[in-house]
């Protein structure tokens, strides 16, 4: 039996697996920025129950946070500072799949690496926020 496939499924495990408990240490250390007020939040913690009801537009609207990618201008204040690990969680499949890329062409399965290809380009379509679709 053809031990190669198991190999790439294991590669690709260990390479998620590293990248989420990173992803969900830098989580934890960006909840303790914002818990300690290291940094100065936009809306203290005191009062996020105010708000924690409102659609994601009328939040945004009443506290004048940022939409889209703006939230990077906003890394100085603690509370937007935790978008970052979350956004680097959220990207861990995108960072598994590009490192299968050279192991796919280096083994002479040109179709999966174009595959993973296809599937990142669109993942990356989708995070960019260029198509517009959905509520949000």
């Amino acid at each position: 039996m053809d031990r190669e496939p198991l190999t790439i499924q294991y590669f690709y495990a260990k390479v998620l697996d590293r990248a989420a408990r990173l992803g969900f240490l830098l989580v934890s250390l960006g909840l303790a920025v914002y818990l300690t007020r290291l940094l100065p939040p936009i809306i203290p913690l005191e009062d996020l129950p105010c708000y924690w009801g409102l659609p994601a537009p009328r939040y945004r609207l009443a506290l004048g946070v940022p939409g889209g990618w703006a939230w990077f201008g906003e890394l100085h204040h603690g509370d937007f500072l935790i978008y970052l690990p979350l956004t680097f969680l959220a990207a861990v499949t995108i960072l598994s799949y590009m490192t299968l890329l050279p192991r796919f062409f280096r083994n002479r399965e040109p179709l999966l690496g174009v595959l993973a290809l296809f599937q990142v380009a669109v993942l990356l379509l989708a995070a960019s926020g260029i198509l517009l679709m959905g509520g949000h």
